[in-house]
């Protein structure tokens, strides 16, 4: 494959990545400040949608493009920029499983609370793991950004 195509993919896939990532944590975390049920049933639904549909393919072509640019370029690891970078990216990736996992089980619990009228209270615990998990991946990826962009020596 042409390196420029290569790149355009990865590219790409970033933008997908990061902006999936970063849309649907914003609709999921003010549907869940306002409360109400059906709001936040709906914005859970779809962000695990979204998930499957757009962050596991762009995390996957993440990697596969990222590797295939380097062995193309003759890249190493014994550039730190690119240790850090993969790094920092599993990083991230270790954050986000148990988000994952976390997610499909507030849906749940939305899905009960719809039925029953009440919501758990291990919700809020599950959202305050969503949130730290997310706050702690999203300055990862900047950073894999940063390093990607500048590459420094």
């Amino acid at each position: 494959m042409d390196y420029l195509t290569l790149k355009t993919i990865h590219v790409i896939s970033s933008t997908i990545l990061f902006g999936t990532g970063i849309g649907s944590t914003f609709y999921m975390f003010m549907a869940n400040r306002r409360k109400q049920i059906a709001e936040m049933g709906f914005a859970v639904k779809f962000v695990v949608i979204a998930d499957y549909l757009f962050t596991t393919p762009s995390v996957i072509v993440q990697l596969i493009t990222g590797l295939w640019m380097m062995n193309i370029n003759g890249l190493d690891f014994t550039q730190k920029w690119l240790w850090w970078g993969l790094a920092l990216y599993f990083f991230a990736g270790i954050c986000w499983l148990p988000v994952v996992y976390i997610q499909i089980q507030m849906e749940k619990l939305l899905q009960e609370a719809k039925r029953e009228g009440r919501l758990s209270e291990k919700y809020w615990k599950l959202d305050f793991w969503w949130i730290l998990l997310g706050s702690l991946a999203f300055p990862a990826i900047i950073v894999v950004f940063w390093l990607m962009v500048n590459k420094p020596t």
